[in-house]
């Protein structure tokens, strides 16, 4: 139980954090989840047996 308590509050602090960073933190990890997303759809497409 103490275990789910600390995660939660790791959680919280977390998202304040990232609320801190403002618009271009915010648009610099959307643009690293896109790159990643892409790679991954470029090897699945290209994908050889």
């Amino acid at each position: 139980m103490k275990m789910d308590g600390a995660s939660a509050t790791m959680a919280g602090s977390k998202r304040r954090l990232s609320s801190n960073r403002g618009l271009g933190g915010v648009l610099r990890e959307q643009r690293a989840r896109l790159y990643i997303i892409r790679r991954c759809v470029v090897m699945l497409l290209c994908w050889h047996d």
